[in-house]
């Protein structure tokens, strides 16, 4: 009988490793870049995931399911380490003589503009949720993991998966409220000014 893919990458097999990387590297990217909201820092978070995998192969079990939510939970940690390593040298960075700032331009590379501007309105809500319930939020509705696997991928309860992304739809929702009737006042705002200066145009 063969053996599974996941005893194989266990056991240190190198191709196994390499099917899973294939099958796996849009998957976590995907996430890493919604978490972080950075395009390098996603690709870093996709480099360190795949060689901490292989350096914890020996903690798979021989059998069982996908290996997705095991991948994105270390996805998950790379991430939130990156994080702090980030608020560290930003914090390190505030505390130095301030220099000419240098331009970056890889938000300038076609392709990229769009989807970095239709995330920002989604980045600004999702950063209003605590950390866990952005993981949680992330795994579930942007990875479509179940409260199970996000459970596995982030070691713990699944009624704590539960409870963490229902208090983060609720925020959501009612942040998205808020937004619709600002949205609603500036436009009514809006019709009003436009409709005064033509009434004014027409008196002159």
């Amino acid at each position: 009988m063969d053996m599974s893919l996941r005893a194989r990458i266990r056991d240190g097999d190198a191709e196994a490793f390499e099917v899973l990387f294939e099958e796996m590297a849009r998957p976590v990217f995907s996430h890493a870049f919604r978490l972080t909201g950075n395009w390098s820092a996603a690709e870093d978070v996709l480099s360190l995931t795949f060689l901490e995998a292989w350096r914890l192969r020996h903690r798979i079990d021989a059998d069982g399911g996908s290996l997705r939510p095991w991948v994105l939970g270390i996805a998950t940690n790379v991430a939130r380490n990156l994080r702090r390593a980030a608020r560290r040298y930003d914090d390190a960075l505030a505390r130095m003589p301030k220099g000419h700032p240098i331009p970056d331009f890889a938000d300038q590379i076609i392709g990229r503009i769009d989807a970095a501007e239709q995330l920002a309105a989604v980045q600004q809500a999702y950063g209003s949720l605590r950390r866990q319930e952005q993981e949680v939020f992330a795994l579930c509705v942007w990875s479509g993991l179940d409260h199970a696997e996000a459970a596995q991928a982030l070691g713990v309860a699944v009624g704590t998966v539960r409870s963490r992304l229902s208090r983060a739809r609720k925020k959501l929702e009612k942040l998205a409220a808020e937004r619709q009737q600002a949205s609603a006042s500036r436009q009514v705002k809006g019709d009003h000014d436009s409709v005064v200066r033509s009434v004014r145009e027409e008196n002159r």
